[in-house]
């Protein structure tokens, strides 16, 4: 039986002495739960234990779930969002972090105008260039903030990758790291009421090497919560 409480205890330990030893604020990181294809009562454990960001990656699992999760956290997308999906995604979740296009970028501005929300969003971004990966290329990013940073039903707080996967997880620093890297660069051109404070990177395979790299956000899955029980839908 796995203790989701006690593994949320152990990877908060985690990430505190990933950024003690770099010298960051450990509470400048927030962890989020990976809850693809798990069970609701084990997304409520780790709520009790002091989770407060849940994430998803398909919508209709997320209503299911949502509607069995009665404590009150962040939602989170953090699956490619389908253009025709938006319309849910939006009542549904506090943040999209898989902003990809502009054509994306337009529907939830538009669906944001019809509910007067503001839908708050990271920009994923495709470092590796794997085509088997959403997001959108390094050298499109200012692009798809130029033609968002004007919509006024959309903020865009930051940004999102997804490394390969390795064993070892020094291999995925070089990614974290350029992200980093794209984040202050793109701070420095001073881009509107585009503030990109948000750096949504690591899992359970390499978190503390993204702490390290200067991740706000961990998304963490196995370690929280075991391997997945049934398949998302």
């Amino acid at each position: 039986m796995i203790d989701v409480g006690a593994n949320y205890r152990k990877i908060v330990e985690r990430v505190n002495r990933a950024a003690s030893a770099v010298g960051r604020d450990p509470s400048e990181i927030k962890i989020l739960g990976a809850a693809k294809a798990q069970e609701a009562a084990c997304v409520e454990a780790a709520i009790d234990a002091g989770l407060r960001l849940i994430g998803e990656n398909y919508v209709q699992e997320a209503v299911s779930k949502r509607k069995k999760v009665a404590q009150m956290v962040e939602w989170h997308m953090i699956g490619h969002l389908q253009r025709n999906k938006v319309k849910t995604a939006v009542g549904l979740f506090d943040v999209i972090q898989s902003l990809d296009s502009a054509a994306l970028a337009r529907e939830l501005d538009n669906e944001g105008s019809k509910n007067n929300t503001r839908v708050r969003a990271l920009i994923e971004v495709n470092l590796s260039g794997e085509s088997s990966k959403s997001g959108i290329a390094k050298d499109k990013v200012l692009e798809l903030i130029g033609s968002a940073i004007n919509l006024p039903y959309l903020g865009i707080e930051g940004l999102m990758t997804i490394p390969p996967f390795h064993e070892n997880a020094e291999e995925s620093r070089r990614f974290f790291r350029e992200l980093r890297d794209l984040r202050d660069e793109l701070c420095r051109l001073r881009l509107g009421n585009v503030k990109l404070n948000e750096l949504s990177m690591g899992m359970t395979n390499d978190f503390e090497v993204a702490v390290e790299e200067g991740a706000t956000i961990v998304r963490i899955g196995t370690a929280l919560f075991g391997e997945r029980k049934t398949r998302g839908t």
